[in-house]
């Protein structure tokens, strides 16, 4: 008897270490927080061998998968590397399984399994896998959902409904099929900006370790769907970012300083990025420095155009860049190798983005643009709207021979004068082209009552600005109509909340 209960003891002793194993914990300490850190400076490598070292060190801290699925995500999202997609979807599933083991008392639980479902959910819509992308959504909405029930002060649920609330009601049509799949998802840009909001004053007063990562996702909520963007370039003014220590960081202070007319310090930003082999390969910088260079009419960005092409493994923006480098030539005063180019726009790249298909649409027509109203466009693009309109002044409507760029003309005025905030003369301008373009293939009249209609909101005369936001969803150009469409929905929601 006694032989058999010390049998049963030793059983026990032996048995012990294996049962404490048996349930992972989720502790973000700071170590770990380190590494996310690391992971978001894009110095993926070291990032990795970091956490190697953790996962021997602490081998039931399933915090480790949240972050191994970070360096996931960048490392497809960045590169476009389909076979690299292919090969690392597999760890999500496992990730997956390891984390649904784990401590169901603790509040990262659930929300890490909602964040591997939304980070593969954003790299299965890259390549074009809709469904199952739709379908994690879901699913992971309903994750946070679950968890503010359970751990209601646990801010980091906001992080992300505030996103998918601001998001989902700007589904653009061609994507409203998949409202049905997303059954437990609704919301408003106004619901989801508070829910961002409070995020961010709880991280100013606390400790929060997605406090970065949160102010970036604002200052894009702002710019793409509360479509105010001096609010965004504010809002990333306070965010803490430094170009110069990670391409991550010089990717959004570009991207954002590119779309709110600050051109001069995007070009600044990417000439301050690092580039050495300890952060991950950012081919799509490459293309960023040479648009800010052509948007300054600076014709030696084709070497920048060059470099991307030489450099990216991914499906997106070949076609545009070869439009660029056509649309460098064609400044130069070289129409024949504009058309050299554009046969390269015709040959390589796909066309499933918008950008791409837009290029794609250029070469098919076989017309270059008119080159004083390209040049128009890129210093408008690039904010520099008195230039802009000193060019546009010495040109007239009735100097173009051709409907398309006496349309285009009106357009050009319209946006410039926009941008030097002389709105009356800019509505005046977006009428004519709204008149005259409305059943025009070219996208001109469709985002001329966008702009017309984020003017009159800027003003407070809601009615007019409604009107404006349904005229532009009337309108259906061949070119641009999923992305104007879904702000003139956006600005209907902000409207209504």
């Amino acid at each position: 008897m006694c032989s058999r209960r010390a049998l049963l003891l030793l059983v026990i002793v032996v048995a012990l270490p294996l049962m404490s194993r048996a349930t992972g914990y989720f502790n973000f300490n700071a170590r770990a927080r380190g590494i996310y850190e690391t992971i978001l400076t894009l110095r993926l490598n070291e990032a990795g061998q970091q956490l190697a070292r953790l996962k021997q060190d602490e081998p039931d801290n399933l915090i480790v998968y949240h972050l191994e699925n970070y360096i996931d995500f960048f490392t497809v999202y960045i590169s476009e590397d389909e076979q690299a997609y292919r090969h690392l979807l597999n760890n999500r599933d496992r990730r997956l399984d390891l984390v649904a083991a784990g401590d169901e008392s603790s509040p990262y639980y659930l929300f890490v399994q909602a964040e591997i479902r939304l980070h593969w959910a954003l790299l299965r819509l890259r390549f074009e896998e809709y469904l199952p992308a739709f379908t994690d959504i879901n699913r992971a909405h309903k994750l946070l959902l679950r968890n503010q029930e359970l751990f209601p002060s646990f801010i980091a649920n906001q992080k992300d409904l505030g996103i998918l609330h601001a998001a989902v009601g700007t589904v653009p049509d061609n994507f409203r099929w998949a409202l049905g799949l997303l059954s437990s998802l609704e919301g408003t840009i106004e619901q989801g900006k508070r829910e961002i909001e409070a995020v961010l004053d709880y991280a100013s007063r606390h400790d929060f370790p997605y406090a970065l990562e949160t102010r970036v996702l604002y200052t894009f909520l702002l710019l793409h769907l509360d479509g105010r963007p001096e609010a965004a370039w504010t809002a990333l003014e306070a965010a803490g970012l430094r170009a110069e220590t990670s391409p991550l960081h010089a990717f959004v202070l570009a991207n954002v300083a590119m779309r709110t007319g600050h051109n001069d310090l995007a070009l600044q930003w990417l000439e301050g990025r690092p580039r050495n082999p300890a952060f991950f390969a950012f081919p799509y910088l490459e293309y960023m420095h040479g648009l800010v260079k052509l948007r300054r009419l600076d014709t030696s960005a084709r070497s920048h155009f060059r470099a991307f092409l030489n450099r990216t493994r991914g499906r997106h923006f070949i076609k545009e860049a070869y439009q660029k480098l056509a649309w460098a030539e064609l400044l130069d005063g070289n129409l024949s190798g504009y058309h050299q180019h554009m046969q390269s726009v015709l040959q390589l790249g796909r066309s499933s983005a918008g950008g791409d298909k837009n290029a794609l649409r250029e070469a098919q027509q076989g017309e270059p643009p008119q080159a004083d109203l390209l040049r128009a466009r890129l210093l408008f693009d690039g904010g520099y709207y008195d230039r802009a309109a000193q060019l546009l002044q010495s040109l007239s409507r009735d100097g173009f021979a051709s409907f398309d760029h006496q349309l285009e003309y009106l357009y050009r005025c319209g946006r410039v004068y926009h941008g030097q905030h002389d709105y009356e003369r800019a509505l005046r301008f977006y009428e004519q082209t709204i008149t005259l373009g409305r059943d025009y293939p070219a996208f001109f009249a469709c985002n001329a009552a966008l702009q017309a209609g984020l003017i009159e909101e800027h003003r407070g005369r809601v009615s007019a600005a409604r009107r404006y936001f349904n005229t532009c969803l009337e309108i259906d150009p061949d070119e641009y109509a999923t992305g104007l469409h879904q702000q003139a929905k956006a600005g209907l929601t902000r409207l209504e909340d």
